[in-house]
C-alpha cells in the first residue's frame, strides 16, 4: 500500500472532515485513521459508539451492545486516484485487536450504495426505513438538546445501506457474532453511485409535527 497509515488525534480528523465531508458534523471518535501519502493526509477514516443506543442493543443483542462501533466518517482529498477501499480494509485490520462489531451506513439521499464496503467484505442487512427526527437550529444531533428546546419541525433521516464487519482475530467470536445477529444477510446492491462534491453538504428535508 502506498503511503503510510496511522492513528490521528482527533482535532486532527474534525480539521480534515468538517470543510469536506457531507454531513457537516463532528462525530463521536474513538479512532481515527488518516492516510498520508508525500507528508499530506489524503483521507480520513473515524470509527466511534452509534448515537442509537436501540442500534447497539438490537444488532446482535444486549450481550454484545459494547461491541458495537460505527465506521461514521470516510472522507478522501478529490481527485487522488487511489483506492480507499484500501485504506479502509488497512483500518480494520489494525482494529481486529478490538474485537468489534463495525456498522457501516451509505445514504441513499446523496446516491451512495456502499461499494467500498463491499470492495471489504461487510456484511450487507438491506436498507434503514426513511423516518424523522427531532430538529433544532444548527444542525445537532437529537441526542445533543432537550426536548424542551424542540421547534415545530422535525428532520428526515433518509434510508441508508447498512453494512456490517465482524472485526476480530477470533474465529469463535465471530461465529458466536454470526449466530446472535438479528438483521437478516441479503445479497449486495448494485445501483449507480454517485461521488459527491468535496465541500457540499446535504441539505436536510423538512416536516412540520403532526399534532
Amino acid at each position: 500500500m502506498i503511503g503510510e497509515v496511522k492513528l490521528i488525534a482527533y482535532k486532527e480528523a474534525i480539521a480534515f472532515l468538517l470543510p469536506k465531508h457531507y454531513s457537516g458534523r463532528k462525530p463521536v471518535i474513538s479512532k481515527a485513521f488518516g492516510w498520508i501519502i508525500n507528508n499530506e493526509l489524503i483521507a480520513v477514516c473515524t470509527f466511534g459508539k452509534p448515537a442509537s443506543n436501540p442500534l447497539c442493543r438490537g444488532l446482535a443483542g444486549d450481550s454484545h451492545s459494547h461491541s458495537i462501533y460505527e465506521l461514521n466518517r470516510l472522507c478522501m482529498k478529490d481527485g487522488e486516484g487511489y483506492q480507499i477501499s484500501q485504506f479502509v480494509s488497512y483500518c480494520l485490520r489494525r482494529l481486529h485487536c478490538e474485537n468489534w462489531i463495525v456498522v457501516a451506513y451509505a445514504d441513499t439521499a446523496m446516491k451512495h450504495t456502499g461499494y467500498i464496503y463491499q470492495a471489504c467484505n461487510f456484511i450487507y442487512t438491506g436498507l434503514t426505513k426513511r423516518r424523522t427526527d427531532k430538529y433544532t437550529s444548527g444542525n445537532k444531533h437529537c441526542r445533543h438538546y432537550k426536548e424542551s428546546e424542540q421547534g415545530s419541525l422535525r428532520k428526515v433521516r433518509s434510508a441508508k445501506h447498512r453494512y456490517i464487519y465482524f472485526c476480530t482475530k477470533d474465529r469463535s467470536l465471530k461465529r458466536q457474532w454470526l449466530c446472535d445477529l438479528k438483521y437478516n444477510i441479503v445479497p449486495y446492491p448494485k445501483t449507480k453511485n454517485e461521488k459527491y462534491i468535496l465541500g457540499e453538504f446535504l441539505e436536510p428535508e423538512y416536516i412540520r409535527k403532526v399534532k
